[in-house]
Order: structure tokens, then C-alpha cells, then sequence
């Protein structure tokens, strides 16, 4: 048996435990959006959060799906060379933050690589061969956020003529934190989201405790367990533990292969969390590593030969005695 490290937020609300109920029942919700499931663990949510919930998360898709073929992401993508798009508040806050860390991490994640990722078949158009160097060639030419012009202020973008957007490495992300956020706002003063494996959690549960989370890791890497205590904290993973290296470098416009297994990171946000995972992940253990520690950012990375922990998450860990698994 392992022990358990744990990562503790590095403050903690003082309000969360004001009208804190030991006797209140958490209730659990679900169901499927984003082409995978979400989950909720709420105290006292109204009657009507699973309707709330769903609701908001249709109102994603429809505008930041890259295979509902009526979204908005769909329209710009389809859209002619030099038209101009006004954004919603939802799309234009993930593409801003998509632009934000794309600059930030010298292009290792990247909000307009749709082309890249239909060709590699990871898209819409399903499985495809794999791609010779022309083909990759010719994509990266289309793609790139460095091809895009983004007027925030106006919150409209620019179709330069065959850029492709895809979202899936954040908008799942800004999902979390968009249901949290409609939860919050209903009165959910404790709570769980969980969107295909990314997760918000604020507040604590009726026994005072936060809401635990466990990193997981796969089999075969020589790393303790870590759970990690999501009070005002969410969490992201990236990894090709499951489906092989399927994680594509937009700079190089191949599946990135440097021997990480998977990235977690812990953020203030799960949209930030979830594209920062993808990035660390293209740029390798030691690239990787270096940027997280210069933006200081929270992250796990697991290799076959081990696990490294940024400063700010090893920060984190409990110096009391652990649990055991």
C-alpha cells in the first residue's frame, strides 16, 4: 500500500463554513453533453439544476462545436476570406483565453488548428491515413493563431480565408467553469462539476471536508497517489495513456511524442487549467517544466521513468502525515 499526498488550496474561504449544514445531502446529477458525460455534486441545488445544466451546456455546443456542423465555430470556420464575426460573450472569453496562452506558450497550444486535426482524424471527418509531409504541410499554412485578427473590444474575429478553429483543448474547460458559475448564481453555495474528466469544485462538503480529488495514474509509472483538495480550485488533465500520442504539436503540426504520459494542472479556472494541460503536454518534461515553473503554475508530469512537480504544486502538498491507499 502507497500513501497519499495531498495537495491543499493555498487559502481557504472563511464563508464556507458560515452556514455550513453537517445533515445536508449532496445531490448527485448528470448526464451527457460535449460528446462525453458531465457530473454534479451539489448541496441544496434547486429542483430545477439538471434542466439549468443542460440547458447551459447546449448553449456551448451550439456555439463552440467543432462537429455540430450548425455551430458558430462551424459557420466561421465555413466562412468566406475577409468576413468579419461578431462573438458571444462565452465564445469571445475562450478565444481570447485561447489566444492569451497560445502567445504565452510560443504556439504549443493553439485555438486554430482545426485543419491539423481533421487531417490527423481526429475530427469530423473521422479516421483518416496518415498524413505524408505535404498534407501536413499545406494544413499548417491554414492554421495558426497568429493567422486570426481579434478585436476584443468589438468582440468580433476575422476570417482570413481557411482557418479552422477547434476549441476542444479549452472550451470543455470554460463548460466547468460555466456550470459552476450558473450554480453559484442559483444559490449553490457548495459544490462539484465534472465535465469528461476536468473538474471545479468550491465550497466544502456537509462534513467540513473539501471535495477530494484523485490524479490518476496509469499504470505502470512509479508515482504516490495525489488527491487534491478542490476548494476554489479546479483541475485539468491531458494525457495519450489511452489513446497513444494523439496530441498534435500545433507548431510542427504532428502528434507531439516526448515520453509524458499525461499533464495535470491545477488552476484558479478549469478553462486555464484545461488549454495549459495541452500546452505543457506538446512542450515535453523539460520544455514543459520550464514554463510552467515561469508561470507559475500548478502542474503534475508523469513519464515512464517517474513524476516532476512544479514548485507552486509541490507548494501545495499537506506536511502532515497521509492517508493510505
Amino acid at each position: 500500500m502507497m500513501s497519499v499526498r495531498i495537495a491543499l488550496p493555498p487559502a481557504i474561504d472563511p464563508a464556507a463554513f458560515a452556514a455550513l449544514d453537517p445533515y445536508a445531502a449532496v445531490a448527485a446529477l448528470g448526464g451527457e453533453a460535449m460528446g462525453t458525460t458531465w457530473r454534479v455534486l451539489a448541496v441544496h441545488p434547486p429542483a430545477e439544476a439538471a434542466a439549468l445544466v443542460a440547458w447551459r451546456l447546449e448553449k456551448l455546443v451550439a456555439e463552440m462545436s467543432h462537429w455540430a456542423s450548425a455551430s458558430l465555430l462551424s459557420r466561421f470556420n465555413r466562412a468566406p476570406a475577409g468576413s468579419w464575426h461578431a462573438l458571444p460573450a462565452d465564445f469571445a472569453h475562450v478565444v481570447a483565453a485561447g489566444m492569451r496562452i497560445a502567445r504565452a506558450s510560443g504556439g504549443a497550444f493553439d485555438p486554430a488548428i482545426g485543419a491539423l486535426v481533421d487531417l490527423h482524424g481526429y475530427g469530423p471527418p473521422g479516421p483518416q491515413p496518415v498524413p505524408d509531409e505535404a498534407a501536413v504541410a499545406a494544413a499548417l499554412t491554414v492554421s495558426g493563431h497568429a493567422r486570426l485578427s481579434y478585436d476584443p473590444a468589438a468582440r468580433r474575429m476575422l476570417q482570413p480565408g481557411g482557418v479552422a478553429l477547434d476549441l476542444s483543448g479549452i472550451a470543455k474547460g470554460h463548460a466547468v467553469d460555466a456550470v459552476a458559475a450558473l450554480l453559484r448564481h442559483h444559490g449553490v453555495a457548495h459544490g462539484l462539476v465534472e465535465i469528461g474528466g476536468e473538474l471545479a469544485g468550491w465550497g466544502v462538503q456537509p462534513s467540513g471536508e473539501p471535495w477530494w480529488v484523485d490524479l490518476e495514474t496509469p499504470a505502470g509509472v512509479a508515482a504516490a497517489p495525489l488527491r487534491v483538495a478542490l476548494h476554489g480550485l479546479a483541475v485539468a488533465t491531458s494525457g495519450d495513456y489511452v489513446r497513444g500520442a494523439h496530441t498534435i504539436d500545433p507548431r510542427t503540426g504532428r502528434p507531439a511524442d516526448h515520453g509524458l504520459v499525461a499533464v495535470s494542472v491545477v488552476h484558479a479556472d478549469a478553462m486555464s487549467a484545461d488549454a495549459w494541460a495541452s500546452a505543457l503536454l506538446v512542450l515535453g518534461p523539460e520544455e514543459g517544466a520550464r514554463l510552467a515553473a515561469r508561470e507559475r503554475l500548478a502542474a503534475r508530469f508523469l513519464s515512464r521513468d517517474g513524476e516532476h512537480l512544479t514548485p507552486a504544486l509541490a507548494a501545495m502538498l499537506d506536511d502532515q502525515p497521509s492517508v493510505t491507499a
